[in-house]
């Protein structure tokens, strides 16, 4: 656990910093009345493996690897150089009628390493625009097919695939949703396998399965008008990271099949090793005609996401006319040093056994958790690989209590309504684990006060 060295130079460093980001900064998913004086304003200044350096120089164990992006630490070395050596040669060209090394290196690497049968890569710019890119391709395929009827999508109660309009328009969540719900597409919303939602006495696996049977029901009560279901496999994360058993993915795929339609499944989260496997559709046997991968796919040093797709998608495109091509671009698409950033993180994967170290990391953060299922203000704790949530009893603002009583404590714990979870960086040790448990105990405690 790192040291905190901090003097009244420093402090007055952070305090200068925090009122010029105030009067012109605009932050993310922020209500900025509630700045400074609610909501504490962290300057950083650097980061080393799992933890912050703030400008004042406390130090933060980045307990959510900044909002689910970073896979082997701040800084990492490897990468690091990957980006500076490829910034050397070439930083950006127009990948409209152009190519370079990165970008088809990372195309062959990514397709090699997915599920079986996607065959094609489309570079976009982040998460919302992978799912941005998913939808319009799947409506459009159909289109060129002569399937004019398939309109529509089906997205799962209490999913999240992003706020730009179309990925905000998939999302089930009333705090992003409902204030833009004029301005949005309107899908079928089928209910959530969550297995926290499952009846008394009944399995994981068996709530997965009845919501399966209500899934099939929308689609026959819709025959011929959808385009494509859209999930989250495994872990619903910005619902609350709500987990549910894979017997609903393979069902799933079995539905979509026997009704033409597309599988989009959003993977941003949950890929590259999150899950326990390098994609979470791996554990359902599964393939996807749509992959959307972002956050970890640089490692979490550029943004950057890839949508990878079947051949029949991609052939649906192939004619003499534009109007049948896919017309979609982002000045960035295929950025070199985010496809650098991408094979070296990818390359980490190859050369150190990074799944086997973290199926022990999540075993032990399963062990540190388990006292926290006794507390009376806990009451639920659930996990799917490295990614562990404590759902607290409901109350007034608890989650931003929590909050910042772990950051006086140096964690960073950001939660997701009453929800504290641990999403941290691969490379985190026995000592920082120890350190995060306690300080997720003492947040509860405090939270309930």
């Amino acid at each position: 656990m790192h040291k905190d060295n901090i003097d009244t130079a420093m402090l007055a460093e952070a305090e200068a910093w925090r009122s010029r980001d105030l009067a012109v900064l605009w932050h993310p998913c922020t209500q900025m009345a509630e700045h400074p004086d609610t909501l504490p304003l962290v300057p950083i200044r650097r980061g080393r493996g799992v933890w912050l350096e703030g400008v004042d120089g406390r130090h933060y164990l980045d307990a959510v690897s900044s909002w689910w992006t970073n896979l082997f630490g701040h800084a990492e070395p490897r990468i690091a150089a990957a980006i500076a050596r490829q910034a050397g040669e070439l930083e950006h060209v127009i990948f409209a009628g152009f190519s370079h090394e990165p970008g088809l290196m990372l195309a062959e690497k990514l397709l090699a390493l997915a599920p079986p049968g996607l065959a094609r890569v489309f570079y976009a710019d982040n998460g919302s625009a992978a799912v941005e890119v998913a939808l319009k391709m799947s409506f459009h395929s159909f289109l060129n097919r002569g399937e004019s009827r398939r309109k529509k999508f089906i997205a799962l109660s209490n999913g999240y695939h992003g706020e730009t309009l179309g990925a905000l328009s998939m999302g089930d969540i009333p705090l992003y949703r409902r204030i833009y719900s004029p301005l949005l597409l309107q899908p079928l919303f089928a209910p959530s396998p969550d297995a926290y939602e499952a009846e008394p006495g009944e399995s994981a696996e068996a709530c997965a399965l009845r919501r399966a049977d209500e899934l099939a029901t929308i689609f026959a009560r819709h025959e011929g008008e959808i385009c494509a279901l859209i999930l989250e496999p495994l872990v619903q994360c910005a619902g609350g990271m709500r987990m549910y058993h894979p017997a609903y993915l393979h069902r799933a795929r079995e539905i979509c099949d026997a009704h033409g339609v597309h599988l989009i499944a959003d993977e941003i989260a949950v890929g590259f090793g999150r899950t326990g496997t390098l994609f979470a559709c791996e554990q359902a046997g599964i393939t996807p005609d749509f992959l959307c991968l972002s956050k970890g796919l640089t490692g979490g040093f550029l943004p950057m996401s890839a949508v990878l797709t079947t051949a029949a998608v991609y052939e649906a495109f192939l004619d003499e006319s534009r109007d049948r091509a896919f017309l979609h671009s982002h000045s960035y698409t295929g950025n070199p040093l985010g496809c650098a950033a991408a094979l070296a993180s990818l390359a980490i994967f190859e050369t150190e056994p990074v799944l086997e170290r973290n199926r022990a990391t999540a075993a032990r953060m399963a062990e540190l958790a388990a006292p926290l299922r006794e507390h009376s203000q806990v009451i639920d704790v659930r996990q799917t690989g490295m990614i562990l949530a404590v759902e607290m009893a409901p109350g007034d603002r608890r989650g931003l209590r929590a909050y910042r009583h772990a950051l006086g404590e140096g964690v960073l714990l950001r939660p997701l309504g009453d929800v504290l979870y641990w999403m941290p960086p691969y490379c985190i040790d026995e000592a920082a684990l120890q350190h995060l448990a306690k300080t997720t105990l003492s947040a509860i405690i405090e939270a309930a006060r």
